[in-house]
């Protein structure tokens, strides 16, 4: 019986790879070819992706963390993100994706500024 030999070093390489990524390589694969210009996706370009995105995400909740109320409770909350998003500069790409929540009546009021405004012209 003859068995196919494949390099043990890389067998071996490639599994502890995935031993030290959290996100799952197959989502960030299904993401990754989304998109139209991505036709196949080599193996270590999607393992680097998805430690890079790992973290990305683990920087932005640390600095989001420090930068907000977390240190008094011991909580990262969406409003500790969309403030960091707001205020450092590194993070301001993020601002559409994490928009400052605000009351619906402080929204209807501005929409209602806006369209005194727009009458006015």
């Amino acid at each position: 019986m003859k068995m196919s030999q494949s390099n043990p070093d890389k067998d071996d390489h490639t599994s502890s790879n995935k031993k030290t990524i959290s996100l799952p390589i197959s989502r960030v694969r299904l993401i990754m070819k989304s998109s139209p210009d991505v036709s196949s996706i080599n193996q270590d370009a999607l393992f680097l992706t998805t430690k890079a995105t790992e973290l990305f995400v683990q920087h932005l909740a640390l600095a989001s963390f420090n930068n907000g109320s977390g240190k008094e409770t011991n909580t990262l909350s969406y409003s500790d993100l969309a403030n960091t998003a707001e205020e450092t500069e590194t993070f301001h790409f993020l601002t559409d994706i994490l928009p400052k929540k605000i009351l619906a009546r402080d929204y209807l009021k501005s929409l209602e500024q806006m369209q005194e405004e727009d009458a006015d012209f």
